[in-house]
């Protein structure tokens, strides 16, 4: 069946019949979708007139244990293969384009909307201009921004350590270990773009010692099997069950949980990343539900314009359409958070005017998409 032309361009169906890793677009799109989620019951938690069921909250929590993570472990898997087709300056280059330059740039777009619709009374953020400041030392109090300069800084050291310091792998996890129990010291988040980064350090380094492991099909038709699945999922449950009602701080906030300084939790951590790898292989093995490859290869985009969407849903189905049923806001959000970023991205940003909101160069968005900038992008492909 035929796409449609503007379906084709406006999700970027093309982007699927690449040669690309189908596992990965799955694992990134489940990992962004539960992202919108906790953003989305955020916003809800923190507007008046929603009675939200602790059970969300909980789901909410689950998945925290792991989704950040797996971004961070993926993108540890990949850096020996980029560290072979470029030296470290240029990586780091490319990485301060797809990481760092977007974030000053679409966190400065957030304040300053948060800002002028504080005077309407359409957005629950409080936020003032010191909050600019923000940016530079403390991403944590800028809502979902911190993870791109935490993705940026540990990349940045972990380039500087494997590629210049020759440290062997053993040596890095040893430090990620130590970099994760250092960032829960009294104060350290009072600095967040420095402590965020040691939080996350382990997961990049132990992607980085499973790279080969990654491109062993000995290795990967493990997670292919569906008799792994369901081997791992009562541990899973089990694991998840002991978080939430045993580990789980009783002072904690439902919706600002943190990473905790124990062993115990790096452990139910790397079970759901290895749950959710066993979902993303057999999700590629039986070529089913494609349309999560299209939000996963869009992740970037999602995850820095949801939030906004986010807002701007609500305050319509609110303040216009009089909904606060917590399910149906939960839906829309989450529809509306994944889809119209991606429509925004290939409509206004690729081949559009608006290309400098992600890329500091031009050139850099056609080396991305893989095209000469002279050819126009294939419309009208068969949908995967």
């Amino acid at each position: 069946m035929t796409a449609p032309a503007w379906i084709s361009k406006g999700f970027n169906l093309p982007a699927l019949q690449r040669s690309r890793l189908h596992w990965v677009d799955y694992l990134k799109g489940i990992a962004i979708i539960l992202v919108v989620y906790r953003h989305i019951l955020i916003g809800m938690d923190r507007s008046a007139g929603f009675e939200i069921p602790t059970y969300l909250f909980n789901a909410n929590n689950i998945f925290f244990s792991f989704r950040m993570p797996l971004f961070f472990i993926l993108s540890g898997v990949f850096l020996a293969g980029s560290l072979k087709k470029r030296a470290p300056g240029t990586l780091l280059l490319q990485k301060f384009e797809n990481l760092f330059y977007p974030y000053l740039i679409w966190a400065t777009i957030q304040i300053t909307l948060q800002i002028v619709m504080e005077h309407f009374h359409l957005t629950n953020a409080d936020r003032g201009w010191r909050d600019y400041l923000y940016i530079f030392y403390q991403p944590r109090n800028l809502d979902q921004f911190w993870y791109l300069p935490a993705l940026f800084n540990t990349t940045m050291v972990y380039i500087f350590t494997k590629a210049k310091l020759r440290l062997p792998i053993w040596t890095q996890l040893f430090l990620g270990v130590l970099l994760y129990f250092t960032s829960k010291l009294p104060g350290a988040d009072r600095y967040s773009m420095l402590s965020d980064w040691m939080e996350f350090y382990i997961f990049f380094a132990l992607g980085d010692a499973l790279h080969k492991a990654f491109f062993d099909v000995r290795f990967t038709s493990v997670f292919r099997n569906p008799w792994t699945l369901v081997a791992i999922t009562p541990v899973f449950v089990l694991t998840q069950v002991y978080y939430l009602y045993w580990l789980l701080p009783t002072d904690q906030t439902l919706l600002e949980p943190r990473m905790l300084a124990s062993a115990e939790f790096l452990g139910i951590s790397l079970t759901g990343c290895a749950t959710m790898l066993c979902v993303a292989f057999l999700l590629e093995r039986f070529n089913v539900a494609n349309w999560l490859r299209i939000f996963g290869y869009h992740s970037l985009y999602i995850y820095v314009i949801h939030v906004m969407v986010a807002a701007f849903i609500r305050a319509i189905m609110v303040h216009v359409l009089h909904v606060h049923q917590v399910h149906v806001m939960l839906f829309t959000g989450i529809c509306c958070g994944i889809t119209i970023p991606v429509l925004f991205y290939n409509y206004f940003v690729l081949d559009g005017p608006l290309w400098w909101l992600f890329y500091f160069r031009k050139s850099s968005m056609y080396e991305k998409e893989k095209k000469s900038p002279q050819t126009p992008p294939p419309v009208g492909v068969t949908a995967g």
